[in-house]
């Protein structure tokens, strides 16, 4: 069986631009309206970045997981309390729009106020991150 290799640079560039497509798409939802659904796609962003950092520090494939604070600290960052508050905070929203409950709470939270409250968090979690990369 052959042995794949590891091309850190392909990996990176691939997450980083799956990163920025889904931080992209966050804002169009938005624009449309879908809120829980924009802040969805804000998790996907960080979670993914997350992972290109992971494979720039540590030279291998990220682990599946999406707990971001988690993944932050298996790359070895180690974010101040603002951040891992806020990688917590932006983890929910994975599980919140994947598996919304019967009285779907977390979409009734998502007024716009909110939305772009938490989508600023986002942004500023993405700038920080993106800093980290070459």
């Amino acid at each position: 069986m052959k042995e794949e290799t590891f091309d850190a640079e392909q990996i990176i560039s691939y997450w980083l631009t799956e990163a920025q497509e889904s931080l992209q798409v966050a804002e169009h939802l938005v624009e449309k309206r879908d809120y829980s659904y924009a802040l969805f796609f804000g998790h996907l962003a960080v979670e993914k970045i997350l992972k290109a950092i992971h494979a720039a520090k540590r030279q291998e494939h990220a682990p599946p997981i999406h707990n971001l604070l988690r993944l932050a600290k298996i790359a070895g960052l180690e974010p101040n309390e603002m951040q891992a508050e806020a990688l917590l905070t932006i983890t929910a929203f994975n599980i919140e729009a994947r598996y919304p409950d019967l009285k779907r709470a977390f979409r009734q939270q998502c007024t716009p106020e909110y939305t772009q409250r938490q989508l600023a968090s986002i942004k500023e979690i993405f700038v920080w991150l993106r800093s980290l990369l070459p």
